[in-house]
């Protein structure tokens, strides 16, 4: 063997691989303890550790909803057209039983990344607009969840 990590190396064993004079006290014979190992890995990992930095970020995909828009919206009053001038072209369109349904969105995300440890929170706004076979609104289902997401700069729990 030529090279033991944590053995001993005679002088016949360092002189096969070449001349390794210069490589330090490992290959000239002198034993490498267990704590200056773990210091090097320990001072490794940290300086790893401290290259990965940290990151925060925020995501915003959608625009907000306005309550008074929302509020505009009347069961077996509101049109598919008054609709779409109040909140504009939905994000999305299905159709569920029969009915056209109009999907409105808006999400947000917080990122935070401290060393290696990352925590991420998403929170949406989700505004369903149903409308029966005459064009007009069946149904609004509303859900709003942004105002309280907070940015949470520690990893772990709340």
């Amino acid at each position: 063997m030529a090279y033991r990590y944590l053995g001993w190396i005679s002088g016949s064993e360092a002189g096969a691989v070449g001349n390794w004079s210069e490589a330090g006290s490992i290959l000239r014979g002198q034993r490498c303890g267990p704590g200056r190992v773990l210091a090097c890995v320990l001072c490794g990992a940290l300086s790893l550790a401290g290259a990965s930095g940290c990151a925060f970020s925020r995501g915003d995909l959608g625009t907000p909803f306005k309550d008074s828009d929302v509020a505009a919206i009347k069961k077996g009053h509101t049109t598919q057209g008054e609709v779409v001038a109040l909140l504009g072209a939905p994000d999305t369109i299905k159709e569920i039983n029969h009915q056209e349904v109009f999907h409105y969105y808006r999400y947000t995300l917080k990122h935070g990344t401290v060393l290696v440890f990352t925590r991420v929170n998403v929170a949406g706004d989700d505004l369903y607009v149903f409308f029966d076979r005459e064009g007009v609104v069946d149904r609004v289902l509303f859900g709003k969840q942004t105002p309280g997401l907070k940015f949470q700069y520690w990893p772990f729990g709340k």
